[in-house]
């Protein structure tokens, strides 16, 4: 089994403009995500999905596919629905244009989950940390999962709330943020109204639980970082230099 990759990149953003082009070892931070994506296996292509010109020329200059999309897409997600009106696979991987570190691996294990799950309709990856500051950030999103390893919330608030002393050491699970969608799930979940979950903590996915829908995390072992600020990027420059066989 093989799935369409799709990066939803803007140049919009508030804290970090124009972050999709900014420079990071030599190369646009576009170009990192993309080719990384490209190494992973289960992926039968990546395509940039876009609405600015700029990111599709820096797209087609190294080499990559960009889809000019409309400009009135109120996300990412809605935007990777309309370029795969453009491909027959079943399976659509949602990749974020902004955590140049994203890793093939991680991408790689999402889509046999839904060769062995049938009833699994989305799943998103998360990894294990024990950042206290992230924890506290509203910034980093937090999951919780049951047994199954299904999601039960995610929040933008520091979940689970321990009360007294833990039993075991502190850890948290991060979302990060890229997620896998059955074809026909993803057009649906598109056309549904935002929740009021959604509406107050600003996360799309809970649109899903809202509407008692399932949500399978994947633990990953390696934390992406979605580039949000000066010192994000800084953060991505030290790891791709201490780790030159990851760039």
């Amino acid at each position: 089994m093989k799935a369409l990759g799709v990066i939803p990149a803007r140049l919009g953003s508030t804290r970090l403009p124009e972050k999709i082009l900014r420079a990071i070892s030599g190369k646009p931070m576009i170009q990192h995500v993309w080719e990384r994506a490209k190494r992973a296996k289960r992926l039968a292509e990546v395509i940039v999905a876009t609405d600015d010109m700029r990111i599709q020329k820096a797209v087609e200059g190294f080499g990559g596919r960009a889809i000019m999309t409309r400009q009135d897409h109120p996300n990412g997600t809605s935007r990777v629905a309309e370029v795969l009106e453009h491909f027959k696979h079943d399976i659509v991987i949602n990749i974020q244009g902004d955590q140049p570190l994203v890793d093939p691996q991680a991408l790689d294990a999402m889509v046999p989950v839904f060769g062995r799950s049938k009833d699994v309709e989305v799943l998103t990856l998360a990894v294990r940390v024990t950042d206290q500051a992230g924890f506290g950030n509203p910034n980093v999103v937090k999951v919780v999962c049951d047994a199954a390893g299904d999601a039960l919330y995610f929040s933008r608030a520091a979940i689970p709330f321990s009360q007294g002393k833990q039993k075991r050491a502190f850890s948290f699970l991060k979302h990060l943020g890229v997620y896998g969608y059955r074809r026909d799930f993803l057009l649906k979940f598109v056309a549904w109204e935002p929740g009021i979950l959604e509406d107050v903590e600003k996360l799309e996915q809970l649109r899903i639980l809202e509407r008692g829908r399932s949500i399978r995390v994947i633990e990953t072992a390696y934390d992406f970082i979605s580039v949000d600020t000066e010192e994000d990027l800084r953060e991505v420059e030290k790891r791709l230099s201490a780790n030159p066989a990851r760039n």
